[in-house]
């Protein structure tokens, strides 16, 4: 799904090729179609009844009420932006009723070898559209308007429903995406080259080139997934910005985003989640968002502060509903790729007054780190001179890593003094448990091991963090995430060692004095570590698990005949 567009939804993975959430059995129909789209749909525009779902394929899969809507409001462009022809954009909805399918061992599999930032969203969907609208004069309106995958897109306006059912047939033989592979895939002709992000690439490398070596006929179509964009042409406007929206989105502060067309909105809304990098935006955001939508509501309530949330918009009706909210971009119409781009203005939230608001960051945040006038002056210059996009994203991407890597350091450094020290691990007893984590012990640490060290940018870096605690930062999504997954990490971690301290003892002058009750226990402990460590659970040398079946065996040896058959049964 991350490799082309659809006009509807899959499991939100987190922009990543990664498998949906389990959707069928491997062994049903389209379970390997699952593994790449949760679904096809196709929204028509009628007359009488407005937007409405013509198709879903496969059929069985199964949408609530609520989500259909949704779907068909988002998967057409608002009536402010003049799409006509052909236009890409994605969106992402709440997922209603919660989860409805279990989640198989091969996705778990799957998506634990991806990076943290772009694993799956069990809660949302994410729907990708190609939206085509085009005279013609059969229709009273005088516009003919589909929304479908656009891969399929132009062969399915001729073919219809065959090219459709044709295409996903196609996908249904593919193999599973395995994070840190390059896939060759056949589809209507042509192969795609696609390349599954895993959490062992280097966070600043950029998409796979085609592989030369392989003599494939027709040649493949490399493409890369969704969460590799452009980040240049979507931050051509607001490159002299690009650090005081870092520090925006590093806070998880309400941003709007006004732009005047899904796909610009879009865009710009997922390059921005995707500038903290590795750091997994855990905030909620929408891409493209309607006031249609079930949650316009819970959006844009008064009565409250504004919620943790990216929204991107097309209607200028948002920027009267949400004049409350601190932080609004308002982008103009794109300029030509050569053109030397016109950045927008830095203003007050006070100037948002009209609907006709002229572009501009309309904020009253003052960053803690100086602008990064070179990184500019480089990237101007890069265009003066024509210089690929993809080298000028490589210069931006590198900046906004060391950005997030510099503010994770002390972060990070910290975390690692609360794990317990390898000698206080024994084998026979219960690992001891991580240190909590203190901020005010944190705030402290960061005089000695801030980001003045790894950071060249001026500014006040300490003061981000304090501001940052000051607004509840170690409250929000992206610590609590981030946390949460370096706990995880270090729990593994500290349980591995206790499976490799338990393998290097002597097994056998432990069982001496033990009651059969206590071998038992062990042998159920063992095995259950085992099978967590053979599910990628546990980060377990293949050597320490080989002496840990040994020792199973050598153990269940040791004990009576009718105890061994109810151990292992024949």
């Amino acid at each position: 799904m991350d490799q082309g567009s659809a006009a509807g939804p899959h499991r939100a993975r987190g922009r990543l090729g990664a498998p949906s959430c389990g959707a069928r059995a491997p062994g049903a129909p389209w379970a390997r179609f699952s593994a790449w789209l949760e679904c096809v749909c196709v929204v028509t525009f009628d007359l009488e009844l407005g937007q409405a779902l013509e198709l879903v394929y496969p059929s069985d899969f199964q949408l609530t009420d609520k989500e259909k809507s949704s779907i068909c409001y988002l998967s057409f462009p608002d009536s402010h932006s003049g799409c006509l022809g052909d236009t890409q954009f994605s969106f992402r909805i709440r997922q209603c009723g919660g989860q409805r399918r279990p989640w198989h061992t091969d996705d778990r599999h799957c998506d634990s070898g991806a990076p943290v930032s772009l694993q799956r969203e069990p809660a949302h969907y994410f729907g990708y559209v190609y939206f085509r609208q085009v005279k013609d004069s059969s229709v009273k309106r005088g516009y003919f308007q589909k929304a479908l995958l656009s891969l399929v897109a132009p062969e399915y306006f001729d073919k219809l429903a065959p090219c459709l059912e044709a295409v996903c047939d196609e996908i249904d033989q593919w193999p599973a995406p395995v994070p840190g592979q390059t896939l060759n895939l056949p589809v209507m002709g042509v192969i795609l080259q696609v390349h599954i992000p895993s959490r062992a690439d280097k966070p600043e490398s950029g998409p796979p080139k085609q592989c030369s070596h392989e003599n494939l006929l027709p040649a493949p179509v490399v493409l890369t997934s969704v969460h590799e964009l452009d980040l240049f042409r979507c931050f051509r406007p607001v490159l002299a910005h690009v650090q005081l929206l870092w520090e925006l989105m590093l806070l998880g502060e309400p941003l709007l985003v006004l732009a005047p067309s899904p796909a610009v909105s879009s865009e710009m809304v997922l390059a921005l989640t995707s500038c903290l990098q590795p750091l997994k935006f855990c905030c909620d955001y929408r891409p493209y968002f309607t006031v249609h939508d079930s949650e316009f509501k819970e959006f844009t309530t008064r009565t409250q502060a504004p919620p943790s949330v990216v929204l991107g918009v097309t209607n200028p009706f948002f920027i009267k509903t949400l004049q409350h909210w601190p932080h609004v971009l308002r982008i103009g119409e794109p300029k030509m790729p050569g053109d030397l781009p016109k950045q927008v203005k830095l203003k007050k939230p006070s100037r948002l007054k009209t609907l006709d608001t002229k572009p501009g960051l309309y904020t009253a945040y003052m960053t803690y780190l100086h602008r990064d006038k070179a990184l500019l002056r480089r990237l101007l210059k890069g265009l003066q001179k024509k210089r690929p996009s993809d080298v000028q994203t490589a210069v931006l991407r590198r900046h906004l890593l060391e950005l997030t890597q510099s503010f994770l350091s002390p972060l990070e450094h910290y975390m690692a003094s609360l794990m317990p020290l390898q000698k206080s691990i024994t084998p026979w007893k219960t690992p001891p448990q991580i240190h909590p984590f203190h901020q005010d012990d944190f705030l402290r640490s960061l005089e000695h091991s801030g980001p003045q060290l790894t950071c060249l940018l001026k500014g006040d870096r300490l003061g981000l963090y304090r501001w940052a605690d000051s607004r509840r930062f170690f409250k929000s999504p992206h610590f609590d995430g981030w946390y949460r997954q370096r706990h995880k990490e270090m729990a593994q971690k500290l349980e591995a060692l206790h499976l490799e301290a338990i393998c290097e003892a002597n097994i056998e002058i432990w069982m001496k004095d033990k009651s059969e009750v206590e071998v038992v226990d062990l042998v159920l402990k063992l095995r259950e570590r085992l099978v967590r460590a053979q599910g990628h659970q546990l980060p377990v040398k293949e050597a320490t698990l080989k002496r840990a079946r040994l020792y199973i065996e050598t153990v269940i040896g040791s004990l009576p005949k009718d105890l061994q058959v109810v151990l292992c049964p024949p």
